[in-house]
């Protein structure tokens, strides 16, 4: 008996220890699936990024990125990024969100060498596609550069940028915040080239690196810059590794984009329509143009701008086209002589040689026009030469749009829209600019297809009355100080003008301004 229960106790040892040893390798599975494979979940831990409001190229976007000129040359490799991509959609991120690619061309990259990319969110079995610029203005010689890639690096370098972006405003994937592009294929093209999106610059050689003591003496003492400018050349590829996502097989193609992402559709959209065509594409290619359709300073300053705050736009783009080898549309460049190709970057000048469908978005009082010639509404003090200016810019602007077939202008300070998540707020004339666009979509669809365009459905919607802020719908102006809204009138005094010496009595005005809204604001 003694024997048999001896053998009995190690029979149920042994029972316990391969029990023990089932469940720690059943575990080691599970952690294997769940969180040892280093690339399959990293998505869960990796963040989700609202798209900017408001001006892409502000300080403000500055946190997120830090980092200085010594981060440069140490980013991602176009493999290991691809990698990472792989990784965060077998992670099965939620369905609102845009992924990042890299491009597959690793000869085409960012303006520091690191890879350009794209982030993409798809709808099966839709043939829309919209293909957004970011912006974010540009630098034109080494000194602007250095100093752009030390205070905004994430505009240089794809080093840091997330994983997934989530779009808001006309690139949100809910139809209750972009009701008629919701289900189109999305894809968000960030700017690292500094360019305006013209550069066809090759990659940088050596590869670029953090320079120091004698180098950096050197470098002051010439105009050589050890950064890359591949802007179009980036859209190009972008279009080339969306072939086998379909878009070959397009009815719509819109190339839009805000700021300098916007002028960036006025230079590509010819070039991009072209491409698709040899693609064998049926596409027909629209553009947007958000807050890109700037006019000439007024200013007299140093044409050797060495700073791009003190440099006018003109002369900015003079300077950069060589150093980026900027393109422009040939039918326009063949408008002018050489070293005059600059003009083709301004709107007013380029549109009539366009054959693409444009739809131009812009505020009548932009505050980024208004920035190049030093008027910061809601700052310290305004000048009655500035608050002229102001009102003739509305003027100007006006002018300039008469001839545009498809655009939406609010008498409204401002900068930028279709990415807000408030876009659909804004009304000309009492159309909303996602009716206005989707009124422009019914036109050229009608058009192709031999049909008479609805009537009733306006899509050249500019503001008739003259003031800045005499639409009700405009953005409300912030005082930068104490953070309060005010209105037009309660700014202009807080800037410091006298209402009476200009002619502006508070109360009267206030009284012209409610005539100017319901006659036509």
């Amino acid at each position: 008996m003694k024997i048999l229960g001896k053998v009995a106790f190690l029979l149920l040892l042994g029972g316990i220890w391969c029990q023990n040893n089932r469940n720690a390798k059943a575990g080691g599975k599970s952690t294997k699936k769940s969180g040892g494979n280093q690339g399959g979940d990293v998505g869960q831990s990796l963040p989700v990024v609202d798209l900017t409001h408001g001006n892409t190229g502000s300080t403000g976007s500055t946190g997120s990125t830090g980092g200085t000129g010594g981060t440069r040359g140490t980013g991602v490799t176009a493999e290991a990024a691809q990698q990472g991509a792989a990784g965060t959609r077998a992670a099965g991120q939620q369905t609102d969100d845009m992924r990042l690619h890299f491009l597959k061309n690793t000869q085409v990259t960012c303006n520091d060498g690191t890879a350009a990319g794209f982030y993409l969110k798809e709808f099966r079995g839709s043939r829309r596609w919209q293909l957004f610029l970011e912006g974010g203005w540009c630098c034109h010689s080494k000194e602007t550069c250095d100093s752009r890639y030390q205070n905004i690096p994430r505009l240089m370098s794809s080093s840091r940028w997330p994983q997934t972006k989530r779009g808001t405003g006309i690139l949100s994937s809910q139809a209750e915040e972009n009701p008629h592009w919701h289900n189109a294929n999305i894809v968000f093209i960030p700017y690292c080239s500094s360019d305006v999106w013209s550069g066809t610059g090759p990659a940088p050689t050596p590869p670029p690196r953090p320079r120091q003591g004698r180098e950096k003496e050197r470098d002051r003492n010439t105009n050589a810059t050890e950064y890359t400018f591949m802007g179009s050349l980036i859209i190009r590829e972008v279009i080339k590794d969306l072939i086998p996502k379909g878009i070959k097989q397009a009815k719509v193609v819109m190339l839009s984009g805000t700021s300098a992402g916007g002028t960036g559709v006025l230079l590509n959209i010819e070039r991009v329509a072209s491409q698709l065509e040899q693609l064998g594409a049926e596409a027909q290619v629209r553009g947007l143009v958000d807050s890109g359709w700037f006019l000439e300073s007024k200013q007299q300053r140093s044409p050797n701008c060495p700073e791009t705050i003190s440099c006018s736009p003109e002369d900015a783009i003079k300077i950069g086209l060589r150093l980026w080898n900027g393109v422009v549309p040939d039918r326009c460049r063949q408008l002018y002589k050489r070293g005059e190709e600059w003009q083709c970057f301004f709107g007013h000048k380029l549109y009539s040689t366009l054959t693409s469908p444009l739809f131009v978005v812009q505020w009548l009082f932009d505050e980024e026009q208004l920035r190049v010639e030093n008027i910061y509404m809601g700052g310290q003090s305004l000048s009655e030469e500035q608050w002229q200016y102001i009102q003739n810019l509305g003027r100007e602007l006006k002018n300039s749009l008469t001839d545009v077939t498809a655009v939406f202008a609010p008498s409204c300070l401002s900068h930028t829209v279709i990415t807000k998540s408030n876009w659909m707020s804004f009304q000309v004339k009492g159309t909303s600019l996602p009716r206005a666009l989707h009124c422009w979509d019914r036109s050229l669809e009608a058009t192709r297809n031999n049909r008479t365009p609805a009537k009733g459905c306006p899509f050249h919607l500019v503001d008739t009355c003259q003031w800045p802020q005499c639409n009700p719908t405009c953005p409300a102006l912030v005082d930068q100080a104490t953070q309060q809204e005010l209105t037009l009138l309660q700014m202009l005094v807080a800037m410091g003008l006298d209402l009476q010496k200009l002619g502006l009595d508070p109360q009267g005005d206030a009284d012209s301004l409610a005539s100017m809204v319901s006659n036509g604001g």
